[in-house]
């Protein structure tokens, strides 16, 4: 397996310092627009596997072409999903395996954004599906943690725990502080505006897919291993558009535990027009007033040494369980800021979303999981996945996941 990672980011820098601990690679090139970034990288892990690229990922063109020249057999799509079609195109021209943590982006139905969805997340990847299989090849995508472990978390529910499944509802929240900054998103902002301002999706049986306000559905959910309780509103996310194509769940939701505070700056940013990613003109320079928010704050990326506390992602599964009981089941995984900054020199935000498609390519290069077209997580067995993620290293990546049973609904 040789392997191209697009973006030299947070997410992407992580998951080259995860996968060189690994042997099942023979090279990694990492490539990012600026190329000081990867090679800096490069410089720093010293691995011999391990080489530097520059890329335009805005060009489908630019990106065949470095895959052929790299000779990469899989492509790892680190950036902001404004660049999905761009990176997901180009591997197709050149023959490559394709996974991406983020989806085409969606487009607000034009007269009922907050009853309808229109274009939705992954739509314009799913309409490629048919090209990817009759070409016998493989685009996994949403294979982050959220989308990601948390549809690996899913798939595992409904074949190993539960007969029947009334919601699959994905919860996220944290207890991070970042010291010495009066708002400093952990993630990329620009993702962030995109996820948390659009309507956000549900998906039910009977209705299919609707959306809402954004903000909607507030709730206070207890968070293991100490986060404690953290309110969750809807967002739009992947998994609601990901699970209900591969599991049998009657319906599907994503909450996230944004703060007040979050969710007003977001607002404000709104009503100003500052979440807008079309260019306005600034004394003559074209400007996308959501690049000038994200060149304005911290990179989420140095923000480490100042973070403390832990991220947690999963998903709370109810239903009947394996026996015909009422069940109420939360699988999750936890990730603290000062273990991964210990050991990897990477955020816990950034390090928990990298770990997981470092996985799905050792698996993908063991012929563990297999398949053509456009898959997500939901589509492959689970078990493997999450027996590597929790295996002591050497034999796995030594990241433990956890099962809390909770109160029925």
């Amino acid at each position: 397996m040789r392997i191209l990672i697009v973006g030299a980011g947070g997410v992407g820098s992580a998951a080259t310092r995860i996968a060189v601990r690994r042997d099942f690679f023979e090279s990694l090139v990492i490539a990012d627009y600026d190329p000081a970034r990867p090679e800096a990288l490069v410089a720093e892990l010293g691995d011999p596997r391990l080489s530097a690229a520059q890329v335009d990922a805005s060009s489908a063109d630019a990106v065949a072409t470095l895959v052929r020249e790299t000779g990469a057999t899989h492509v790892l799509n680190a950036v902001d999903p404004r660049f999905v079609m761009p990176i997901f195109d180009g591997c197709f021209a050149a023959g490559a395996t394709y996974l991406d943590m983020a989806m085409s982006l969606s487009h607000p139905h034009p007269d009922k954004p907050h009853e309808l969805p229109g274009v939705k997340l992954g739509d314009e990847q799913f309409a490629k599906d048919q090209e990817w299989k009759d070409a016998g090849r493989l685009a996994l995508v949403g294979i982050g943690v959220e989308p990601g472990l948390s549809d690996v978390f899913a798939r595992y529910a409904e074949d190993e725990l539960f007969s029947e499944i009334d919601e699959l509802a994905v919860r996220d929240g944290a207890n991070l502080v970042v010291a010495g900054y009066d708002f400093a998103p952990s993630f990329s902002i620009w993702t962030t505006i995109e996820e948390c301002l659009n309507p956000p999706v549900i998906y039910e049986e009977d209705r299919g897919w609707y959306t809402t306000p954004p903000f909607s559905g507030p709730e206070v959910f207890e968070f293991p291993e100490g986060i404690g309780p953290v309110e969750c509103v809807n967002v739009e996310h992947e998994e609601v558009l990901l699970m209900p194509r591969w599991t049998k769940a009657k319906r599907v939701t994503f909450k996230y535990g944004l703060g007040d505070e979050f969710i007003e700056v977001l607002r404000v940013l709104h009503k100003t027009g500052l979440d807008r990613t079309d260019p306005v003109d600034v004394k003559g320079v074209q400007v996308a007033p959501r690049d000038v928010v994200a060149a304005a704050l911290p990179d989420p990326a140095t923000l480490g040494d100042s973070m403390t506390g832990k991220t947690c992602a999963g998903v709370w599964v109810t239903g009947k369980g394996k026996d015909g009981a009422p069940r109420s089941t939360y699988l999750y995984h936890v990730a603290d800021n000062e273990q991964s900054m210990r050991e990897y020199k990477s955020q816990a935000v950034v390090w928990q979303t990298a770990i997981n498609p470092v996985i799905a390519l050792e698996l993908l290069a063991r012929r563990t999981w297999e398949g053509t077209g456009v898959l997500g997580p939901e589509a492959f067995d689970a078990r493997p996945f999450l027996d590597l993620l929790a295996a002591p290293a050497p034999e796995g990546y030594g990241s433990p996941w956890g099962m809390e049973e909770k109160p029925l609904p």
